[in-house]
């Protein structure tokens, strides 16, 4: 352990001192994005269902599947985010601030990154479809959204959305590996090795059989007619009439 990591920290509110477990701060955020994060990401990576029609049926419990990849993704991040908060929070205030070391700028990343992708959730804009509690399955003119549309707001959200995930992932690594150089506990490292492996294998078992679906053929379904398809459908047909 390096003798510069301090071992007390003062509460300014309560103005007492007490001992700081690093341990414990390291195990938080170690669960929080090597546990939660994957496990949320790698459920509504692998978890949609196939594409059918008219995609997931109309009445559809948030808690039921196929909603349910989406809701655990949603309320796992939720969770992990708000425990990342509150772990890099309270270690900045017990150890006076923003300390300047490697380990705090790629700690702080992933923390403002994984923020970032809560904000960016509610800026997604709204769901329409066949499905859509407001629309009329059988009059086409009530299923707009911006989802279901695939409007440039839609189309941004998700190009932001699933990169600055990565990006978060990539600092969290970051985070624990000079955090390790700082405060060295072998489970950890051991951990992280294993969760690496094992997830690599995990994603690379799924991706073989087929799992990771297109999300929008997953929810709206394969249907040509709906908008997002007939774009697809048309730049694939420009694309093979370009061809000699």
């Amino acid at each position: 352990m390096a003798s510069d990591i301090p071992l007390e920290g003062r509460i300014p509110v309560l103005d007492i001192v007490i001992p700081i477990h690093w341990e414990n701060h390291a195990i938080l955020m170690f669960g929080v994005w090597f546990v939660l994060v994957p496990v949320a990401v790698l459920f509504l990576r692998f978890g949609k269902i196939p594409p059918s029609t008219w995609g997931i049926p109309r009445g559809t419990p948030k808690w039921a599947w196929p909603e349910l990849c989406w809701t655990v993704h949603k309320v796992v991040l939720y969770v992990a985010i708000f425990l990342a908060v509150g772990g890099a929070g309270f270690a900045m205030l017990l150890t006076g601030g923003f300390s300047g070391s490697l380990h705090s700028a790629f700690g702080l990343a992933t923390v403002v990154l994984g923020a970032l992708q809560v904000g960016s959730a509610w800026l997604r804009g709204s769901h329409g479809g066949r499905k859509d509690p407001g629309a009329d399955p059988e009059n086409r003119a009530t299923w707009g959204g911006d989802h279901f549309d695939m409007t440039p707001q839609r189309w941004w959200f998700e190009a932001y959305h699933k990169t600055a995930g990565y990006f978060a992932l990539f600092c969290a690594v970051g985070a624990v590996a000079t955090g390790l150089g700082q405060f060295w506990m072998p489970a950890i490292a051991v951990a992280l090795a294993l969760v690496a492996g094992g997830g690599l294998v995990l994603a690379v078992i799924l991706q073989g059989l087929g799992r990771n679906r297109d999300t929008y053929f997953s929810v709206y379904g394969t249907h040509p007619d709906n908008p997002f398809n007939r774009r697809r459908f048309q730049v694939l047909f420009d694309d093979q009439g370009k061809r000699p």
